[in-house]
């Protein structure tokens, strides 16, 4: 089976660099907007047996973007399963504050997982919100699926993913994290081992730009 992992379009907060969780949620930019029709166009081929996304507002309608593209639409699941990381205290807050304010827990957040001490922000810790991404991909196995289509959010997209691949959290964060509108592919025969065969793509951006400028 393949997941195919994308994260929502580019945001307001996104935008102003602040830190947007579970219960924060701004709006698309409207200059997003065309970036995730053009990567509904890129996915358009894939016959997707089944989408789901978070219910937050910024990835539902990436996810209804995507699908309106696609050359086999499918109805969309809205699930709490795939919402962003809950942040807690941090929400909403300016990156460059957090970090001037918890150099050590923002870089750890970003680069070293082990690192991170949610409770100190009343946010949920690596597992909590890696655990809904995994039991929800788990809960399709014995599925007569070949591909499906998860719209999500960077932080929990990314540690998700790296755990399904079976890295600790001391290494989740060494490729970085996932682009606005990015999709990371996931391949799987045994619900065991998944191996990642495209991380972080944004091809089609440099494609369509080459089209443009032909």
């Amino acid at each position: 089976m393949k997941f195919y992992f994308v994260r929502h379009g580019k945001t307001e907060w996104n935008e102003e660099g602040r830190l947007q969780g579970a219960n924060g949620d701004s709006p698309l930019l409207e200059e997003s907007i065309e970036e995730i029709k053009e990567l509904g166009r890129y996915l358009s081929h894939v016959p997707f047996d089944a989408v789901y996304s978070s219910d937050l507002k910024r990835a539902q309608k990436t996810a209804q973007l995507i699908v309106q593209e696609s050359d086999n639409p499918q109805p969309i699941t809205y699930t709490a399963a795939l919402r962003e990381w809950g942040l807690g205290r941090l929400e909403g807050s300016k990156i460059s504050t957090m970090l001037a304010i918890y150099p050590q827990q923002m870089h750890a957040f970003r680069h070293r997982l082990e690192k991170f001490n949610a409770d100190m922000f009343e946010a949920e810790s690596l597992y909590q919100t890696t655990r809904r991404v995994r039991d929800l991909v788990h809960s399709l196995n014995g599925k007569p699926y070949e591909n499906v289509l998860f719209v999500g959010h960077g932080a929990n997209l990314t540690a998700s993913i790296r755990s399904l691949m079976g890295h600790e959290a001391a290494t989740i964060r060494n490729r970085g994290g996932l682009d606005n509108a990015s999709v990371t592919i996931l391949e799987t025969a045994d619900f065991k081992t998944f191996h990642c065969t495209n991380w972080n793509d944004k091809s089609y951006v440099k494609e369509q730009m080459t089209i443009t400028q032909k």
